[in-house]
C-alpha cells in the first residue's frame, strides 16, 4: 500500500465533481458579478446558485450566507462583527476551553478593547457543561460561542441546550461547524443558532473559501470596509471558483452525508476497537459515542505523538497529533490540557482523521503497522518502564 491519507481534519481531498464544476470559472467563464454584462450576469447567477446550496445544507434562506475566506474569517467577522454592534448593552463574551485558535485569539484580542471574556472548562471528554454556562451569564452578556463539535478529539457538544438557553436570554449564540457541517445533521433553527460558521475544505471543497450564517434579524458591525460585496460585511471581489466549489460541495454533502457518514463510522470505530482493544496503555480521547463520524483520537503512554507521526509516515501512513493551527509551537493542545491530561500524556497523541474514500483495506494497513511502531518508540523511552 503506497499511501494511507489519515490527516483529513488538516486537509481533504477535493471531490472530482467540485474540481470539474469550478474549472468553466477559471478561464471561460471569468465575469464579475458586479458587471452589468452578459459575463457579469453568468457570474452573479453562479454566485447565488452556489449561496443556496450552501443554504440548503443546514436548511436556511440564501439570503442568510455569507461568503469568506473560511473558517478563521467567518468566526473573526461573527464574533468581532456582533460584539462590536452590541457593545453598548453589554461588554461579556462566554466561550469553551475547546474552541478553535480564531476564536480563542479573537477573543482575546477584544479582551484588550475592553471586553470581558468567561472561558467554560470542560469533562473529560470535552463536553461543555449548559448549567456552568448558565451560571456565568450576567446581564452584561451579550454572546455565547461553542462550537458544535471539536476536530481533534471528536466530540459533540450539546448545542440545542446551549442555544436554548442563550435565546431565553436575549443572547447571540454563535456557533463554529467547521468539523461538522456536511458530517452530522444541522438544524440551526431547532437548535436556536444565530451565527453559524463553515468552511469549503472539510466538505472537499476548495480551501480558502467558507461561509457564515446569519440569522435574519441579526445585525453585524462590519470588520473590513470596502465596495459593500456579501451584505457590506465582506468586501472585495468574490472568489467565483471557489464559491462554485463550495456551492457543489454542500449539494454533495446533502445528497450524500448519510451514507458517507455511515461508512466513516464503521471505520472509526473499527480504528477504535483496534487500537483500545490490542495495545496497552492506549486511551481514547472524547466522547465514545457523542462523537464526529470521522475522528478517532488517541494517547499513548510513555511516548510521543511527533514520534509516532514520523514513523508511521515512513510505512505510508499520513496522520497528526492535534489540529493543524497548534502544530507550529512545541506546546501540547490546549484542547487536550483542557480536558484533563497532563503535558506529557498530551505529547503521546495520534489523530486519525478520515475521509469518504477511505477503506477497511486502509484501516488494516494502520492497525497494522501502529503496534509495532508503538512498541520501538516505547523499547526506547527512558519513561517505559515495562508492562
Amino acid at each position: 500500500m503506497n499511501k494511507v491519507y489519515m490527516d483529513n481534519a488538516s486537509g481533504a481531498p477535493v471531490d472530482e465533481r467540485v474540481v470539474e464544476a469550478m474549472h468553466p470559472y477559471f478561464n471561460s467563464r471569468v465575469g464579475n458579478p458586479a458587471s452589468l454584462h452578459e459575463s457579469g450576469a453568468e457570474a452573479r447567477k453562479a454566485l447565488e446558485d452556489a449561496r443556496g446550496s450552501v443554504a440548503a445544507l443546514i436548511g436556511v434562506d440564501s439570503k442568510e450566507i455569507i461568503f469568506t475566506s473560511g473558517g478563521t474569517e467567518s468566526n473573526n467577522i461573527a464574533i468581532r462583527g456582533a460584539v462590536q454592534r452590541k457593545k453598548k448593552k453589554g461588554n461579556h463574551i462566554i466561550i469553551s476551553a475547546v474552541e478553535h485558535m480564531s476564536v480563542i485569539n479573537t477573543c482575546k484580542d477584544l479582551q484588550r478593547e475592553g471586553f470581558e471574556v468567561t472561558t467554560i472548562p470542560v469533562d473529560r471528554d470535552g463536553l461543555v457543561d449548559p448549567g456552568r454556562i448558565a451560571d456565568e451569564i450576567t446581564d452584561r452578556t451579550i454572546l455565547i460561542s461553542c462550537m458544535y463539535a471539536n476536530g481533534e478529539i471528536g466530540t459533540v457538544q450539546p448545542v440545542p441546550d446551549i442555544g436554548g438557553l442563550a435565546r431565553a436570554k436575549d443572547i447571540l449564540f454563535h456557533v463554529d461547524a467547521v468539523a461538522a457541517a456536511g458530517k452530522i445533521p444541522i438544524d440551526v433553527r431547532k437548535d436556536h443558532i444565530d451565527l453559524l460558521t463553515f468552511a469549503s475544505n472539510d466538505l472537499y471543497g476548495p480551501k480558502g473559501v467558507g461561509a457564515l450564517y446569519i440569522r435574519s434579524g441579526v445585525a453585524l458591525r462590519p470588520v473590513m470596509t470596502g465596495g459593500g460585496q456579501e451584505r457590506g460585511l465582506r468586501s472585495g471581489s468574490e472568489n467565483i471558483p471557489g464559491i462554485v466549489g463550495m456551492g457543489t460541495a454542500c449539494r454533495l454533502a446533502k445528497e450524500e452525508m448519510e451514507q458517507d457518514t455511515r461508512h466513516m463510522e464503521m471505520l472509526r470505530d473499527a480504528l477504535i476497537e483496534g487500537v483500545l482493544g490490542n495495545m496497552k496503555h492506549a486511551y481514547l480521547t472524547g466522547h465514545r459515542t457523542q462523537r464526529l463520524p470521522h475522528i478517532a483520537t488517541f494517547r499513548f503512554s510513555f511516548i510521543e505523538g511527533e514520534s509516532i507521526i514520523m514513523s508511521l509516515s515512513d510505512l505510508g501512513v499520513e496522520a497528526s497529533t492535534g489540529s493543524a493551527c497548534s502544530v507550529k509551537t512545541l506546546e501540547p493542545s490546549h484542547v487536550l490540557i483542557a480536558i484533563g491530561l497532563r503535558h506529557e500524556e498530551a505529547h503521546g497523541s495520534l489523530l486519525l482523521s478520515l475521509n469518504k474514500w477511505n477503506t477497511q483495506a486502509e484501516v488494516d494497513h494502520v492497525l497494522k503497522s501502529l503496534p509495532p511502531v508503538v512498541e520501538r518508540l516505547r523499547a526506547l523511552s527512558p519513561l517505559y518502564q515495562g508492562d
